[in-house]
């Protein structure tokens, strides 16, 4: 394959924000390959949909589509906290970041990560955070982000 092979390809795998009619072109798949997630309703999947679109640009889901295959093959999503500190500033959360097995090292991830980012920007983000295993570390560092304090959790369930 030659170089301008390789940049046609990458450049036709554009993120864009998640759509209702995701969910047939395989979304939930992709997300349990990140987590548990399990199998969702179109009715429970439009429901979500629409809450998450009642918050605005505060909280964006952004997929990457195969068109030729037409399967979603990336995804991540990103909520904005506003706060009291920094001037009632606001902070983006990156959270959900998933590429298909299929199609990793095709730097997807890298796009996803920059739409949500720069969401984050241009909605006046003072910071973007996110929380990553280990083995991710060094894909997160390539796209900008620095190790900072620990990770704590407490779960439910």
């Amino acid at each position: 394959m030659q170089s301008g092979d390789t940049s046609n390809r990458e450049d036709k795998f554009q993120a864009r924000k998640l759509e209702v009619t995701d969910k047939s072109k395989g979304f939930i798949e992709l997300l349990q390959q990140l987590s548990v997630c399990d199998s969702v309703s179109d009715k429970q999947f439009e429901e979500r949909f629409q809450e998450l679109s009642s918050y605005g640009e505060d909280h964006l889901v952004c997929v990457i589509e195969d068109n030729r295959s037409g399967k979603i093959i990336a995804t991540g999503s990103m909520f904005i906290e506003k706060k009291f500190l920094r001037n009632c500033g606001k902070v983006g959360h990156i959270e959900d970041v998933v590429v298909d097995a299929s199609t990793r090292g095709m730097q997807l991830g890298k796009k996803i990560i920059k739409f949500l980012t720069d969401h984050a920007h241009a909605m006046g983000c003072y910071k973007v955070i996110l929380d990553c295993i280990v083995d991710n570390k060094g894909f997160y560092e390539k796209c900008g982000f620095k190790q900072k304090e620990i990770q704590m959790a407490m779960y439910f369930v």
